[in-house]
């Protein structure tokens, strides 16, 4: 009986070691960012300035925009960073009437975006004194074995998505409210 005993206690400490270990390699995580902003003009005029998936001139970073397939599901844009670096995109849903779209980049350089398998999607809501925007994305961490460096762990995907969310909602905002 001592001897079943023994072996069981050996067997399920070998168990939760194993499991331990296993948890500790489990790799990234699906990361999500969300950011807001309120603009005081109306759904259709804030729309009027995003509602191009081709057109991105209204976020500081981007230079140009270049593009093919308008605004239906499976539309491609590359949008010019500047200096070579370049972000390509292709639209997977778009509802003018809701004022929503949603896009993924297919493959990342993790040089210019350090993420992969993003996917991201913006929407104009109303409220009572104009408009909500919502711009939230999904991604993994640009490096995807164990052990990242540090400008492609988590922190650096998650801070690289914010500040182009912030920077393009903050621009828009300025760029909606001063025609208004």
């Amino acid at each position: 009986m001592a001897r079943i005993l023994l072996k069981s206690a050996f067997v399920g400490a070998a168990l939760a070691a194993s499991l331990s270990a296993a948890a500790l390699a489990h790799g990234p995580t699906r990361q999500k960012v969300v950011e807001k902003i309120d603009i005081k003009a109306s759904p259709d005029k804030v729309w009027a300035v995003i509602g191009n998936f081709q057109d991105m001139s209204w976020h500081p970073a981007v230079k140009g925009t270049t593009g093919e397939g308008g605004n239906t599901v499976g539309a491609k844009r590359t949008i010019d960073l500047g200096g070579g670096a370049a972000l390509h995109e292709e639209l997977t849903k778009y509802d003018a009437a809701d004022h929503t779209y949603s896009y993924r980049i297919p493959e990342v350089d993790v040089k210019i975006l350090p993420v992969n398998n993003y996917s991201s999607m913006i929407d104009v809501k109303p409220t009572a004194d104009g408009s909500e925007v919502e711009w939230h994305g999904a991604f993994y961490r640009g490096y995807p074995n164990n052990d990242p460096p540090p400008e492609l762990n988590e922190e650096a995907a998650i801070k690289a998505v914010t500040g182009i969310y912030t920077a393009g909602l903050q621009a828009l905002k300025k760029k909606v409210e001063a025609t208004n």
